[in-house]
């Protein structure tokens, strides 16, 4: 059969590689075309375009970049309608997805959504056409379940979070090989993960590299993002005791003793990884004061949504400087601290479900379009 799944971040990239290896399992013969990363491309299928091309953060930054984006949705209509996909699987990204949702449903195509849009978050209203156009709704944290049902009346399926797979299914690495082959010397690695577009990259590393001469017994490693060359960061890795890793960010979170995290995704990974963190987000003037007024949230990391509490500290906006920074690091090297978070990792992990939500997400989709 044939699928078609559209993913607009390095985040839906992982999910979507994971999903379509577990869709081969049920289907063999699956022809998979897409639009999302090079995970994706590696387990196979033809890519239409890259999620490094499609991701615009914040509301100004999404109005500069209308044009773009209302040409891109024209695209994707047509390249459906040429491929005549028996499902379209769609990865969170709801900005654009929801928008070819509507018009796949009039078009009678079976309409599956993988990752809901955080409409908990902000948005609500969107659960009207949530219900209108999609078919299926697999919901990967636990909350999700009771907003969808208990609030709105629509049935979602929970299958846990394929983040648990992803990593369970890492590999554990030397730390000596590691060191050696990326010039590492022996002091506790920080790991620094200061998101995946260039906008934001520049913001975060801007702020998280000014505490590097306070913590000499330690060495900062930044996590290079796939969707960008190395040669992005070489104005921020001068400074002495600062390195770049591209594309490693599991091994490097494998072996890092705590690390400063942009808030998205990479908070939940480095949880999952039991490595202290402190979270950070600062996004444009204009774009912040929006978000305070249309965003119902008591947290903005995943990490704390999940727990309802606050298990990791977070920086945001003018919170996240360099006192604060240096005041947060100082805590979680902290041995105490570090056990108390420890312990409240664990707790997390459990609430998640558990493995194999694609294998149950893959298996749920191929049954639906079977019947």
């Amino acid at each position: 059969m044939k699928y078609y799944l559209i993913a607009g971040e390095a985040s839906g990239d992982l999910h979507g590689a994971n999903l379509m290896k577990s869709i081969l399992k049920e289907d063999p013969k699956a022809e998979f075309r897409f639009w999302g990363g090079d995970l994706m491309l590696a387990v196979g299928g033809s890519i239409v375009k890259h999620y490094r091309d499609l991701a615009f953060m914040g509301f100004i930054e999404v109005i500069l970049n209308l044009f773009t984006i209302l040409r891109n949705i024209k695209f994707c209509k047509q390249d459906i309608t040429n491929f005549q996909p028996d499902v379209l699987v769609f990865i969170d990204y709801p900005g654009f997805n929801l928008r070819i949702a509507e018009w796949a449903k009039q078009k009678g195509f079976k309409t599956h959504y993988y990752i809901s849009p955080q409409i908990w978050a902000w948005k609500e209203g969107r659960i009207k056409s949530i219900k209108q156009c999609v078919d299926m709704m697999y919901v990967i944290l636990p909350f999700e379940k009771s907003f969808y049902e208990d609030k709105h009346h629509f049935p979602v399926e929970f299958v846990g979070h394929p983040l648990i797979d992803a990593i369970a299914d890492h590999k554990q690495i030397m730390p000596e090989n590691f060191k050696t082959k990326h010039n590492l010397d022996d002091r506790p690695i920080i790991a620094i993960l200061p998101g995946s577009r260039k906008q934001e990259i520049r913001k975060m590393l801007e702020v998280m590299l000014t505490v590097v001469n306070e913590f000499s017994d330690y060495q900062f490693v930044i996590a290079g993002a796939p969707s960008q060359e190395a040669s992005f960061y070489a104005p921020f890795i001068k400074k002495e005791g600062v390195h770049l890793i591209m594309n490693q960010t599991y091994d490097l979170l494998s072996l890092s003793s705590a690390a400063l995290v942009t808030s998205g995704t990479a908070t939940l990974e480095t949880a999952l990884f039991k490595v202290p963190e402190v979270v950070c987000y600062k996004g444009s003037y204009i774009s912040y004061q929006i978000a305070k007024r249309v965003i119902n949230l008591d947290y903005i990391s995943l990490v704390n949504l999940i727990m309802d509490k606050p298990v990791v500290t977070e920086l945001i906006q003018g919170e996240f400087n360099s006192k604060r920074l240096k005041e947060e690091l100082t805590t979680i090297i902290d041995d105490y601290n570090r056990a108390v978070m420890f312990l409240d990792y664990y707790d997390l992990e459990k609430k998640l479900g558990g493995r194999g939500a694609s294998d149950k997400t893959a298996k749920l989709i191929v049954e639906a379009i079977k019947n």
